[in-house]
């Protein structure tokens, strides 16, 4: 019997939530301790897990926890370094779920890592933007750190005071998200930072972000960080002479609606969009303002012509005592049409997934499915697309004065090839 312990860190403390437990992965299974459920200040650690003093199901275990994850490349490459099976995601957590998005920990055994801050050469840096998803893989291994997706990211720390980074070990945590070029993507660390500062200057509410310049503006030489809006900077725990933050928790939808990683793509009509909405309406204190946002994040995604705007790109964030969820800044904003990917969006719009057909009347159809008024989704539409352009050029700009003279023609490229292109047809 494989037995994982998980943890919380509740009020910037470690607390034993639960365990998983099974012979083999395809039978494991989560339940929480009795400790935990009976503790004042206890709260579950998922929408889709609410207390129950019963073994949860092997289904409902893997979709919350498989979901903690890296995908794709990352995560084959784990598998075959552990000489592990990919599908077994027990094993690869037991590997790298010391330190997950929000603040979920799994530790297998004793939990005696000594942590601290490895500085990390201006050499490892720039060989982390040149290498590829091999060398983010490399540095998962060695921080046993998991962040979900599918492209080349690690957890870092920087220190703005100096521009160092440092590699995180055993239990200290991260700050920034850091993220490599992809090679069949060009340019995409400027496309997410405009798009990024894009939105900022629309009123989505996102993470700060800035490039990491390793040399030139290639996208070899370049990478894309962003604090970690669930690492806040604690100024009372001192670790190697840093600050170091406290963890927030966080799921995103798919967890939290009980839909697998796998199936984060709405394939079939299956009423996505509308679950999103109930999510919030049902658990976010400030469910009106949270729908509204994700709204605008939603018309924004289709704007600009991002196609992979899927249910785990969009995430509950919970307060430090656990008792208070709202939607979390928007990540992952990139312009993916650029590149002629599917022209399917990541779930049905009004009916439709198909970006080539969808239009400013779809938003209206599905006003009455996710429960707004059509003159509240409207306007919302119109406020973001009037103000596309404008933002755009402004943060294309701004860019170019920085020295990425690429930034206006992919502004342009943007603009042609998103629905933003469709309002002037």
């Amino acid at each position: 019997m494989r037995e994982l312990s998980v943890y919380i860190e509740l009020n910037g403390i470690q607390t034993l939530v639960g365990t998983i437990s099974g012979e083999q992965y395809n039978d494991a299974r989560f339940r929480y301790v009795r400790e935990y459920i009976e503790a004042r200040e206890a709260a579950p650690i998922s929408v889709s897990l609410p207390f129950q003093d019963d073994y949860f199901s092997t289904e409902q275990t893997r979709n919350f926890f498989e979901s903690l994850l890296p995908e794709g490349f990352s995560r084959k490459a784990v598998a075959d370094w552990m000489k592990a099976d990919e599908n077994d995601y027990i094993a690869i957590l037991a590997q790298l779920g010391r330190e997950c998005l929000g603040a979920i920990k799994i530790v297998e055994g004793n939990d005696d890592r000594e942590s601290g801050y490895e500085l990390l050469s201006a050499e490892r840096v720039k060989a982390l933007a040149a290498e590829g998803a091999t060398k983010s893989t490399e540095i998962l291994l060695e921080t046993h750190l998991s962040l979900t997706g599918a492209s080349g990211k690690v957890g870092l720390y920087y220190n703005s005071d100096n521009n160092t980074w440092y590699l995180p070990k055993g239990d200290a945590p991260s700050t920034h998200i850091v993220k490599q070029s992809h090679v069949r993507h060009k340019q995409i660390v400027l496309n997410e930072q405009l798009c990024i500062q894009t939105a900022k200057r629309i009123g989505i509410a996102v993470p700060e972000s800035f490039i990491v310049s390793n040399g030139s503006q290639s996208d070899q030489d370049v990478l894309y960080a962003t604090p970690r809006y669930d690492r806040p900077l604690s100024e009372n725990k001192i670790i190697d002479g840093l600050k170091c933050p406290y963890r927030l928790h966080q799921e995103d939808f798919a967890q939290a609606l009980g839909i697998f990683a796998s199936d984060k793509y709405e394939k079939v009509p299956s009423g996505y969009m509308s679950r999103m909405f109930d999510l919030l309406r049902h658990n976010s204190v400030n469910p009106i303002e949270d729908q509204i946002a994700l709204l605008r994040i939603i018309i924004f995604n289709y704007l600009i012509g991002n196609t992979d705007c899927h249910v785990k790109n969009f995430s509950l964030l919970y307060s430090e005592d656990l008792k208070s969820k709202r939607l979390a800044p928007a990540y992952d904003l990139v312009a993916t049409r650029v590149y002629r990917t599917t022209s399917n969006m990541s779930f049905y719009i009004g009916g439709e997934l198909d970006i080539l057909k969808i239009n400013r009347n779809n938003f209206a159809i599905s006003a009455f499915e996710i429960g707004l008024s059509q003159k509240m989704v409207l306007d919302n539409f119109d406020y973001v697309a009037n103000k596309l352009e404008g933002a755009m050029t402004e943060a294309a700009e701004e860019l170019a004065n920085k020295g990425f003279d690429n930034s206006i023609s992919l502004k342009n490229e943007i603009l042609k090839n998103g629905g933003y292109a469709f309002l002037h047809m």
